[in-house]
């Protein structure tokens, strides 16, 4: 005799049925109409911002997140087919951030060459006005 505290069998099988339900009906109520869910996280120290986190998460079916313009993930090679046969398709100097990055590399490389060869040049600079009739203080 369990008193009623606990449910039978068969009564903790239409609970659980019911709840089941409940569950099913909300996330697809969910899924339908979207959720979203957002939040900073703002680190300050003296009134000095250190760190700012910006967090947003939606939760819709993928037809939901269609409709509102979002599909990233059809674009992406790591979960798209298509977009990974597209990326083969591209270029090689467009396949990848390989080149970019090397452009500019060799463009950072030019960069301090040139001002290398600029900080050579200004104390031979000096030294020749100094001997031209020195500053224009004075003058």
């Amino acid at each position: 005799m369990n008193g009623g505290l606990y449910p039978s069998g068969r009564a903790h099988q239409l609970d659980h049925r019911q709840e089941s339900t409940n569950l099913a009906d909300i996330l697809e109520r969910v899924l339908d109409k979207g959720i979203v869910i957002a939040g900073d996280i703002q680190i300050n120290l003296l009134d000095i911002e250190l760190l700012t986190i910006k967090v947003r998460l939606l939760i819709a079916s993928a037809d939901k997140a269609r409709e509102m313009g979002i599909d990233w993930w059809a674009h992406d090679p790591q979960l798209s087919s298509s977009a990974k046969q597209d990326q083969k398709k591209l270029p090689s100097s467009t396949n990848g951030h390989h080149d970019e990055n090397k452009q500019l590399n060799e463009r950072l490389e030019r960069l301090e060459s040139q001002l290398g060869q600029l900080l050579e040049r200004a104390p031979a600079q000096r030294s020749s006005r100094k001997r031209a009739g020195g500053s224009l203080k004075g003058r």
